[in-house]
């Protein structure tokens, strides 16, 4: 094992339209997995099928809440029957909030989130959290679910708003921690213990220091490893190993 993996990806991007072959054997020599997030029903296939190529490679399902005005039932149950059959549909997400775009109105919003929520619960998967400027609301709707369970991706947030969730989430922790004057997210990571933390990109989004600006790529992570470690004052290594142990967990991942 290389001890170091990408919890979230957008591999299907059409950024990467011009060199997705040459990330794809990058991931393959310097990761030991990576996650595929989808966006709506056919991100959610293109992500099955990527883990169907390639062995480093699992899928997540589901409708981001920008595109939740796609969400069809029909379809979302195909994907979740289908989870059943293929064990790297490993997620439901990215799920949550979007209240910077607007794409939907709120309360539209809030009643897919609830839906895939209740559908994480009903099928046994983790679910991966999107909130942007909607954290509060995120926040109580995760607490009305007890079950649930997965990852708060990108978290924008102090520890205080999520620690009576740390039981049940991990915290996303990706390039813009290497950003110089993020110090929310400094403060953040120097205060959660490791156990709590998995390591992304977004690639081919918020791409990490000293690359940012350019496409991101997933074996960047290793930038966001590399922060962390002088940020707690601990070695790479060790935040690589139970970064590495926790995206395992979570996922319910057994590599071989």
């Amino acid at each position: 094992m290389k001890n170091l993996v990408d919890t979230h990806i957008h591999l299907y991007d059409d950024s990467y339209n011009e060199n997705r072959d040459e990330i794809i054997n990058e991931i393959g020599k310097k990761l030991d997995f990576v996650v595929n997030i989808s966006c709506d029903y056919e991100s959610s296939k293109k992500c099955i099928e990527y883990a169907k190529n390639y062995d480093f490679m699992y899928a997540s399902i589901g409708y981001h809440p920008c595109d939740i005005s796609k969400y069809d039932e029909e379809k979302m149950e195909e994907l979740l029957k289908l989870s059943k059959e293929y064990k790297k549909i490993v997620a439901i997400g990215e799920i949550g909030l979007d209240y910077h775009w607007m794409n939907d109105p709120i309360e539209v919003q809030k009643l897919g989130f609830r839906k895939q929520i209740e559908k994480s619960i009903e099928y046994d998967l983790p679910i991966i959290i999107h909130t942007r400027d909607a954290l509060d609301d995120t926040i109580e709707i995760l607490k009305e679910y007890p079950k649930a369970r997965g990852i708060l991706h990108c978290y924008p947030g102090n520890l205080s708003d999520v620690e009576d969730l740390l039981d049940r989430f991990y915290i996303g922790v990706g390039g813009t921690v290497t950003f110089k004057n993020n110090h929310t997210g400094h403060k953040l990571v120097e205060s959660l213990d490791l156990k709590h933390i998995v390591l992304e990109t977004d690639s081919p989004y918020l791409t990490p220091v000293p690359y940012r600006g350019k496409q991101n790529n997933p074996v960047y992570v290793e930038f966001v490893a590399e922060k962390i470690a002088s940020l707690k004052n601990i070695s790479v290594e060790e935040v690589k190993r139970i970064t590495t142990e926790n995206a395992l967990r979570v996922y319910g991942i057994c590599l071989k």
